[in-house]
């Protein structure tokens, strides 16, 4: 036995079955709001009790999303998974001890004591979406809702929402014009709710 796996408790908490020679993805569950904060202290963990062989990454999922507010327009990085974050690692005695004993961290996610690894397609599935270039643009209305168009030919109408298109920042108001309802395309940026 290795001096470092006798510095560590036996928990006696992982089945036989969930050790494992092979790297996999496990989801861990920790105070929301607190995720790089467990983040970082996972990676310090893991270089002060040398587990750089058993415990290999550290991921908040995030992804970027423009939230227009005000009519101003601002980039947010925002948590996929709000209380949840990924590591990579051999599941051992060892390292289900220094990720499971981190402050914030309250617990891993699977059946019983049990951690359960997430399959390869799931793990690609978070990456990518992590990795996406154009980031979702987040708005505060709905179809339906009374806007005010803030600039160009139709500034300061109010016009109704009559179609979202969330992937090219657009929507579609109906406004009033010479008594007929007439469609006006515009970006999420040229509309404010009323």
């Amino acid at each position: 036995m290795s001096e470092e796996a006798e510095e560590l408790p036996e928990s006696g908490i992982l089945e036989t079955n969930t050790a494992s020679d092979e790297r996999s993805w496990f989801v861990v569950h920790c105070y929301s709001g607190y995720e790089n904060k467990v983040r970082h202290s996972i990676e310090q963990r893991i270089e002060t009790m040398d587990m750089q062989d058993k415990i290999f990454d550290v991921v908040v999922p995030t992804e970027e999303e423009i939230e227009i507010k005000d009519g101003k327009r601002r980039t947010v990085e925002r948590r996929v998974f709000p209380g949840y974050i990924l590591v990579e690692m051999l599941m051992s005695e060892d390292s289900w001890y220094v990720v499971r004993n981190t402050p914030g961290v309250t617990g891993f996610v699977g059946m019983g004591n049990e951690p359960t690894p997430l399959r390869p397609d799931e793990v690609a599935k978070i990456m990518n979406r992590m990795e996406a270039e154009a980031p979702k643009v987040k708005f505060d209305f709905q179809v339906g809702e009374k806007v005010r168009i803030g600039t160009g030919p139709f500034a300061d109408f109010i016009g109704t929402v009559a179609e979202i298109d969330a992937d090219r920042a657009k929507v579609r108001v109906m406004v009033s014009f010479f008594g007929r309802e007439t469609p006006v395309e515009l970006d999420f940026l040229h509309v404010e709710k009323v």
